[in-house]
């Protein structure tokens, strides 16, 4: 069935496209101090190679600002300079050559520096992320509401984005981050209603990599079943690499990700035999080293009496018996292997994925059998023991 989308501007961040349908772009941030050139470039690195689409550094003091120009250079993907109040800060990251500014611009003081900025970005064609967070609203708005409530976090955006569209700039993104994910998921509900910038969304403050897991999955998920978020960053007091996997892994789990290989597994029961956990770590860990760019269903099921039926949809897996697993395809039990040559077998088949689906095209002619036509695999289901 087709998926909801939110219909939203597009702005261009380096070569990576937020909104106006495009896909949803992971992002991450530095922990690095991003005056320690070579040190960020590093993160840079890895956070790219664990697929991050763009990444954020921190401006928080002058050195940092200096310092742009070759982070900018050195980098594989886009970099969005992070900087609070400080104008001249904006300024500088706008010469250096970067690719996005958050930045408040009613926080940044005069309305004269409010305009230079603004000027500056669009003379550069470099977007701004509003980037509303609860644990950082204005005072007025504050005392208006009484805690950073939904509507609170939408009206800070709005007094922001008043003050771009009063400057004639809408090169926008928008994001209202909030601790508590049901509070999120009403702020970024409230913008997308009422306005079609691109919204970047993510629980902030959401905690460790246990806990902001689910934080993060529950407010980022909710949204983007929804149709709503253009790009997303999972905050995690944790290694900016988890962030990525876990912003992948929440997209793929939708099924709106870059291709990749997704994960079923049973959650285990009385029937279980063999040893389901230690094969389902060894097949994802191979997965995520060997970065397959297939769209494949991979089940790994507890037991031979609901193996097959309840991974039905799924492409290829295995239902665990005793000391032996059904190795299956399309739902279908296409052959009985020991159990120590389960996870070879599943990574062989991926593997060699793309080549068997060709073959079995060009037999069949059309790509699809006849019902009458169907091949016989040539293997008899065999009985494995479940208990």
């Amino acid at each position: 069935m087709d998926r909801p989308r939110r219909s939203s501007r597009p702005v261009q961040v380096g070569d990576v496209q937020i909104g106006g349908g495009a896909p949803v772009s992971v992002q991450t941030m530095t922990v690095s101090k991003t005056h320690e050139v070579q040190t960020t470039l590093e993160e840079i690195e890895r956070v790219a190679d664990a697929g991050a689409d763009i990444v954020r550094v921190a401006v928080p003091r002058p050195e940092d600002a200096d310092a742009l120009a070759d982070i900018v250079d050195g980098s594989p993907v886009p970099v969005v300079a992070d900087i609070h109040f400080n104008y001249q800060y904006a300024l500088k990251a706008i010469e250096a050559g970067i690719d996005k500014v958050r930045i408040n611009p009613g926080n940044i003081g005069k309305r004269e520096w409010e305009r230079e900025v603004l000027e500056a970005a669009k003379d550069a064609s470099i977007p701004i992320r509003i980037g509303v967070n609860s644990g950082s609203l204005e005072e007025d708005i504050l005392e208006k509401h009484g805690y950073p409530k939904p509507q609170a976090l939408f009206e800070s955006a709005m007094r922001h984005v008043e003050v771009c569209t009063r400057n004639d700039f809408e090169n926008i993104v928008i994001s209202v981050k909030h601790s508590d994910p049901y509070m999120m998921i009403q702020a970024y509900r409230k913008v997308a209603e009422e306005t079609d910038y691109p919204l970047h969304l993510g629980v902030t403050e959401s905690g460790s990599l246990d806990t902001g897991t689910v934080k993060s999955s529950i407010g980022i998920g909710s949204l983007l079943a929804d149709g709503i978020g253009d790009t997303i960053r999972v905050s995690l007091a944790a290694d900016p690499v988890e962030e990525v996997k876990v912003g992948h892994r929440i997209l793929k789990s939708l099924g709106i990700g870059r291709p990749g290989v997704n994960i079923i597994a049973c959650p285990t029961c009385g029937r279980l035999v063999g040893d389901l956990f230690s094969i389902v770590e060894d097949v994802e860990e191979a997965v995520a080293e060997k970065n397959f760019d297939k769209n494949l269903d991979v089940a790994l099921m507890g037991c031979a009496v609901n193996g097959p039926g309840e991974a039905e949809g799924a492409d290829l897996g295995v239902s665990l018996g005793r000391g032996r697993a059904h190795f299956f395809k399309h739902g279908e039990v296409v052959d009985t292997i020991p159990e120590d040559e389960i996870v070879d077998t599943v990574l062989e088949a991926i593997e060699n994925w793309d080549e068997e689906e060709t073959a079995a095209e060009d037999a069949s002619g059309d790509g699809a059998p006849a019902d009458d036509e169907a091949p016989s695999t040539g293997v008899t289901k065999p009985d494995l023991p479940t208990s």
